[in-house]
């Protein structure tokens, strides 16, 4: 009994670690992927490299987002921070 209370209680919290796609980073308009790839190939970058953008969203907020060069030189949004107006 003392070994399986353990074990029961690892499992259960263990069960709630998933990895779930829809953690990741989505575009939204004005992002470089939003829409699909884009058209134009990155050939001179060395795939690792981070592309930075920086726009302002459909509410006038700045937000600025890093993207990654994969080895098939698609871009991969990894990172997105929404830049506040006053610090």
């Amino acid at each position: 009994m003392k070994v399986l209370l353990p074990t029961v209680l690892s499992v259960v919290m263990l069960s709630g670690c998933t990895t779930d796609s829809s953690t990741e980073v989505q575009p939204i308009p004005g992002s470089i992927t939003y829409g699909g790839q884009p058209r134009t190939k990155l050939t001179k970058s060395p795939p690792g490299s981070a592309i930075y953008n920086s726009f302002y969203d459909s509410t006038g907020t700045r937000v600025r987002e890093t993207y990654i060069l994969q080895p098939d030189r698609t871009l991969k949004l990894t990172r997105r921070v929404i830049v506040p107006d006053f610090p």
